[in-house]
């Protein structure tokens, strides 16, 4: 191969990865240090923190945390992997970065996070993502203990994190201690978490995901009281609403009490939510006759 086709051959395959490569992964490539020379010296990549190859289509996140020497990590991370976010989190960028290291040199009006934090689980060279488990570390303390719980049920359903394991994880703050505890990994959505926790934490018994009536219900309370909790775009079909609808039917038919509740009151009015399940567990109708 040419020298000028090895160069454009390296450009493609920094393309490939999101427009930034580790000059260590890019050599162990079988890119040869004489054509990331190469590329530089022509303008074809430019180099960042003495070890970051960088393309013109480069991620913007990605070549913020590569410039500061960092991982994308907490909330951000969250966003970025697809776990349910409670509304209003602050969309500034969170980075990891080891104690010790160089100074990110992102300016004190950099309106972002820095976590300073030693890793709970080491990342190979040229990574510019934070594990999970050290994402969600950072969550534990960044965020109010409720909202932080339902970051952590989406990421242990979603990453297939069993709670078992993060709670033998040696965490290094009570709050991720705690939240490491209580996690469930059995919500499909931070909806469900948002109306189950509390209940838990004054003793009501909540199975999540019961089988009831051939169908799964997003949780059931004693024998008879099944919750069911719609999502933003949940049931959004005439098709899957009519389901629900017939599986309601079903249920009250056995002699279930079927609460269903939507986002916008368990978003705006959780405490009329709770205190309707707390009635309906008041008046006996989580029990069978």
């Amino acid at each position: 191969m040419s020298a000028s086709a090895a160069v454009v051959a390296l450009a493609e395959w920094i393309d490939g990865g999101g427009g930034l490569a580790h000059r260590r992964v890019a050599i162990d490539a079988g890119h040869t240090p004489a054509t990331v020379r190469r590329a530089v010296g022509s303008g074809v990549v430019r180099v960042v923190r003495r070890s970051w190859l960088v393309r013109p289509a480069a991620d913007p996140l990605l070549l913020t945390a590569a410039a500061a020497g960092g991982r994308v990590t907490c909330v951000s991370l969250a966003r970025r992997r697809g776990w349910w976010m409670p509304d209003g989190i602050d969309p500034a960028l969170h980075l990891h970065v080891r104690p010790g290291a160089a100074s990110p040199g992102l300016g004190p009006e950099w309106p972002g996070t820095v976590h300073w934090t030693r890793s709970l689980i080491t990342e190979p060279v040229g990574t510019l993502l934070a594990s999970a488990e050290d994402a969600l570390a950072h969550i534990a303390v960044c965020l109010p203990r409720e909202q932080a719980l339902v970051v952590w049920e989406s990421a242990a359903r979603l990453e297939s994190l069993a709670p078992e394991m993060l709670r033998r994880l040696r965490w290094t703050t009570r709050a991720a201690r705690e939240l490491a505890e209580e996690v469930t990994g059995l919500a499909d959505s931070g909806l469900e978490t948002m109306v189950f926790a509390p209940l838990r934490r004054t003793g009501v018994h909540v199975v999540q995901q019961a089988r009831v009536a051939g169908r799964f219900v997003d949780g059931l309370i004693g024998d008879r009281l099944v919750v069911q909790v719609d999502g933003f775009a949940h049931h959004a079909t005439s098709a899957q609403r009519s389901a629900d609808i017939a599986h309601d039917a079903q249920l009250r038919l056995r002699g279930y009490t079927v609460l269903r509740f939507s986002y916008r009151q368990v978003v705006h009015e959780r405490a009329q939510v709770e205190r309707t399940i707390r009635r309906a567990i008041a008046q006996g109708l989580h029990r069978a006759p």
